[in-house]
């Protein structure tokens, strides 16, 4: 299905026929730069006001314990230069399907000559030789992921027969006027994060997300790399609520400020992101309050404006709960599925 023509370069069914066109697979380190050119040039051209650096992306790539880089990323070159890479993945949801991902970057100088339809080939015959390996013991679907910015994806995958099955929003707050006052609930304190709460934060985060839809067991391997990510792990943003009587971590919002997208796009944005209450503590206002404490320590380091995402279906009622904060909606996401037969 897969096969190996020379050296690491692959024969991918369906590839269109463009001069200099040669599919081939990761090359590690060396590949990086290349890598992050393609993704910001996509970026940019789907309106998208988003860099990653080279330390993001060896942080990401030094952590991906469901993928195999020897075989599972896919990258295409056009007379030597990155025009597109790609890669899969595979989960089980706890109790629920197996989900097969894939995603793909591309350079907009080569969109709409086949190179996207070709590479969506390439994915779905890997995920099934990967699914040949798993017990048939779940539903299964291929699954990948587009906004509403991005069109030309959102109708690659329609046409290839995947519905959108889930939505969110990118929102955003406009400015850090006139903060809500929102208390924290009687008998919760936020305390200075410290290296030995790292843990305690980590598992508190995933036991809340457990009945999220989509949510899927992180690993060790997703720990290290939180640990390690040079934008998001900002202790000293993080607004962590602890129950004073029982000493567990009630709810939490670990904010981050990216000051090189800042730089880049004239901006002063704090993400206010990785948002949890813990089932004990629902419903009493938590999540508010720890989101205007945060919106209030992004002002005090010289912010304008605050981020998030959402899924709009959260049966927790976040979308009203981040609406009652100031943040509007900006862009439309979707979570992409097709059933693997």
């Amino acid at each position: 299905m897969l096969t190996t023509t020379r050296d690491d370069t692959l024969t991918v069914p369906q590839a269109p026929a463009l001069p200099g066109l040669v599919f081939r697979r990761f090359r590690g380190e060396a590949d990086f730069p290349h890598m992050m050119r393609v993704l910001a040039a996509s970026e940019a051209a789907d309106g998208n006001e988003r860099i990653v650096t080279l330390d993001e992306i060896r942080n990401t790539y030094a952590h991906l314990p469901e993928t195999d880089p020897a075989r599972d990323i896919l990258l295409a070159e056009v007379h030597g230069q990155l025009a597109a890479y790609g890669r899969v993945e595979s989960f089980r949801e706890p109790d629920g399907p197996r989900l097969y991902n894939h995603f793909a970057m591309m350079d907009p100088a080569w969109r709409r000559r086949g190179l996207g339809r070709a590479m969506l080939a390439w994915f779905q015959n890997r995920l099934r030789e990967i699914a040949a390996g798993h017990p048939a013991d779940a539903p299964r679907f291929f699954q990948s992921f587009a906004s509403d910015r991005a069109p030309g994806t959102e109708a690659l995958l329609q046409q290839a027969g995947y519905t959108a099955v889930r939505f969110g929003y990118l929102m955003v707050r406009p400015d850090l006027e006139n903060i809500p006052d929102f208390p924290l609930p009687e008998g919760l304190e936020v305390r200075p994060v410290q290296p030995e709460h790292y843990r305690a934060i980590w598992d508190a985060n995933t036991e809340a997300f457990r009945d999220h839809w989509g949510f899927v067991e992180p690993t060790e391997a997703d720990y290290d790399a939180w640990l390690n990510d040079p934008v998001t792990f900002t202790p000293e943003l993080w607004q962590i609520a602890w129950d004073a009587a029982t000493g567990q971590v009630a709810g939490q919002v670990k904010g981050f400020i990216n000051r090189g997208e800042n730089e880049r796009f004239g901006r002063g944005r704090g993400w206010c992101e990785f948002i949890s209450v813990r089932r004990p503590w629902r419903k009493r206002g938590l999540a508010r309050a720890l989101i205007a404490r945060t919106l209030r320590a992004f002002k005090e380091r010289g912010m304008t404006e605050s981020a998030l995402g959402v899924d709009t279906q959260n049966l927790s009622g976040a979308l009203r709960v981040y609406e009652a904060c100031g943040f509007r909606p900006v862009q439309r996401s979707a979570t992409y599925r097709k059933p693997m037969l």
